[in-house]
């Protein structure tokens, strides 16, 4: 099974247990971010991610840059406050 597909069945799922009117506000706030145009500035697929250097969890400065010389790099953004 491709990761597309994977995607939509966890999507899919996901639905199915969500209470109708959460999910029609969360369709709604999609909708609402689409129309807004913030979709115009992300990266898209196959597109090159600018280079970055952030904190990690010990507060030292890791590069992208020096990453992807060791390999192939997967990111992950997390939403929500910790």
């Amino acid at each position: 099974m491709k990761l597309q597909e994977k995607l939509d069945a966890y999507k899919a799922e996901f639905e199915k247990k969500m209470p109708p009117e959460k999910l029609a506000i969360m369709h709604r706030a999609t909708e609402d971010l689409r129309k807004s145009g913030i979709s115009d500035g992300v990266i898209k697929v196959g597109e090159r991610m600018p280079e970055f250097v952030l904190p990690n969890v010990r507060g030292e400065k890791v590069s992208s840059a020096e990453l992807l010389r060791r390999g192939p790099l997967v990111v992950t953004f997390y939403r929500g406050v910790w």
